[in-house]
């Protein structure tokens, strides 16, 4: 029944207006279930905390230094992250960041002559690490931790050995003589002005990879498949999801990704130190994590790396501007990415009605 009652329709067809507060509930708890919730607060907070007890973290070329330390974790950690939404993780990121870097200037310096020419060799290099790792885990069925392992192991091994053979020394030589360095180098390492402070560009591909990469996750079927895989082999499948494919795909974006960090590496400082980037690997992990990414995939957010990376960057400049023991930097790793994946988990649980 209608009653209309001073041009206004009441009854039981007239239309309902939410209440404001359950609108404003509703908004928050939205807001709460997405994976950087927790990320973005600790963020913030690990800023509060450093803007207060150090001085230098306020000025302009202090943030961009944390800002090219955040981008450096930050490009590899994007990958990773999607990946992790898939239901794998790698290993391998770190030490094949190094990798692609040798397999550029070695081949550059030793065969082509051309930089280049290196450039593409380690681009191939580093999309072939990747599909390895995808089609071992396929064939063999073990563990992504199993598989990485080994091929981090055998990497490491190979870039030290390599390098001695090829270069008799556990660096490689400078290139900036060797022709097509100066466009390459503009392209990967260069630099330019923003309010008196020089701004690497590899910020701005961090940027970029964040942005493809959530368009990527919440516009594309390619997106759509990630979570799928993650969250069942078995029910993606069934639908008809690629996964195997899928898998190799991931595997090879972690490649590339770091291949494109290899080769900023590589331009930032015109050589290579052949054990370098041991370790990295667990940096991009534990950004990925604490931006949201579950160890089980089918849940995470590229943004959400984004705010880890930055926050182990801030952590990583913060603690020599505070003027601390930069020993303690670990800790701080170990104690910021325990706490990330407790506040992820509670609110998590907290936005959807959990206890």
């Amino acid at each position: 029944m209608t009653i209309m009652t001073n041009g206004t329709m009441t009854g039981n067809d007239a239309p309902r207006t939410a209440h404001p507060q359950l609108v404003q509930q509703a908004f928050w708890r939205k807001t709460l279930k997405r994976p950087e919730a927790g990320a973005l607060g600790g963020a913030i907070l690990v800023f509060v905390l450093f803007f207060v007890v150090a001085p230098p973290f306020r000025q302009v070329d202090a943030f961009t230094t944390v800002l090219y330390q955040s981008a450096t974790i930050g490009i590899p950690a994007v990958a990773v992250s999607l990946l992790m939404i898939g239901g794998e993780f790698d290993l391998t990121a770190g030490v094949a960041v190094t990798t692609s870097s040798l397999a550029a200037s070695m081949f550059a310096t030793k065969v082509a002559g051309n930089m280049w020419a290196g450039i593409v060799f380690a681009l191939l290099v580093s999309l072939a690490i990747g599909a390895l790792n995808g089609y071992l885990l396929i064939r063999t069925r073990l563990h992504s931790f199993l598989v990485t392992l080994s091929t981090f192991l055998m990497l490491q091994g190979l870039n030290i050995a390599l390098t001695k053979l090829v270069t008799g020394n556990v660096a490689t030589g400078d290139i900036s003589h060797v022709p097509g360095f100066a466009s390459a180098h503009a392209i990967f390492a260069s630099t330019f002005r923003i309010g008196g402070a020089d701004v690497s560009i590899a910020i701005l591909y961090w940027f970029l990879f964040i942005l493809v990469a959530t368009w990527v996750l919440l516009r594309t079927r390619f997106g759509n498949w990630i979570f799928a895989v993650g969250g069942s082999d078995e029910s993606a499948r069934a639908v008809g999801v690629p996964v195997r494919r899928m898998k190799i795909a991931l595997f090879m974006l972690v490649g590339f990704s770091a291949w494109f960090l290899g080769m900023h590496m590589l331009f930032e400082y015109n050589e290579v130190q052949s054990g370098a980037g041991v370790g990295n690997e667990l940096l991009y992990i534990a950004a990925a994590v604490v931006g949201g990414c579950l160890m089980t995939g089918g849940y995470g957010s590229a943004i959400g790396s984004g705010f880890g990376a930055f926050i182990f960057g801030m952590t990583t400049e913060g603690v020599i501007y505070a003027d601390w023991d930069p020993d303690w930097f670990m800790f701080f790793v170990g104690a910021t990415l325990l706490t990330a994946t407790v506040v992820n988990t509670w609110l998590r649980l907290r936005a959807s009605g959990g206890k």
